[in-house]
């Protein structure tokens, strides 16, 4: 299910403010990935047999730590505020992350399923909303997008869907991605 785009916003100024929650809940997300991926490693980067799995996340760490550099070179280049909460965000990706390593190597990609599934709605609702004004930033996005469907689909690969507990697992994770997404917009 793709976001509906947002309508524009009246009065001066609107397309800019929206511009910047656009750029502000983007680096907030790929923050919160890169410290997901830390947490998992953080768990499974050190357990003997898991090497593979350590290998995957790295690799995924290393595209959404790519996709963070851009994010805040993004920010800076359009003076666009940071979200504030960006501390609790690292801290809760980390957790998250090391939450569901703790509970195995399939809850771990179930959280990357539940999350790129989320982000890949995301992007797409922003590529839809500003396709015709902003063309290298939805290229960008685009290829964001791509990444994150190919974290999803490596995940799914993986086994996503026989952790423990799978669908009250990916439920909760994409409601609070969900609700990290509308907060980290505004504050």
């Amino acid at each position: 299910m793709t976001e509906k785009p947002i309508p524009s916003r009246p009065g001066r100024g609107a397309v800019q403010g929206r511009l910047a929650e656009i750029l502000r809940v983007d680096h907030a997300g790929e923050l919160g990935a890169v410290h997901i991926y830390r947490g998992q490693q953080a768990v499974l980067g050190r357990a003997r047999g898991k090497e593979r799995i350590a290998g995957q996340l790295a690799e995924m760490e290393g595209h959404e730590q790519v996709h963070l550099s851009r994010m805040e070179a993004l920010l800076n280049e359009r003076r666009v505020r940071p979200t504030l909460l960006a501390p609790l965000w690292r801290a809760a990706g980390f957790a998250l992350g090391a939450g569901t390593a703790l509970m195995g190597e399939k809850a771990a990609h179930a959280c990357t399923e539940a999350v790129e599934t989320v982000i890949e709605e995301h992007y797409s609702g922003q590529i839809a909303e500003l396709a015709g004004s902003e063309p290298a930033l939805v290229a960008e996005l685009s290829q964001f997008r791509d990444d994150e469907l190919a974290h999803r689909d490596l995940a799914i690969e993986e086994g996503a869907r026989e952790a423990p507990a799978y669908p009250l697992l990916a439920l909760v994770i994409q409601a609070g991605c969900r609700a990290a997404i509308k907060v980290s917009e505004k504050i």
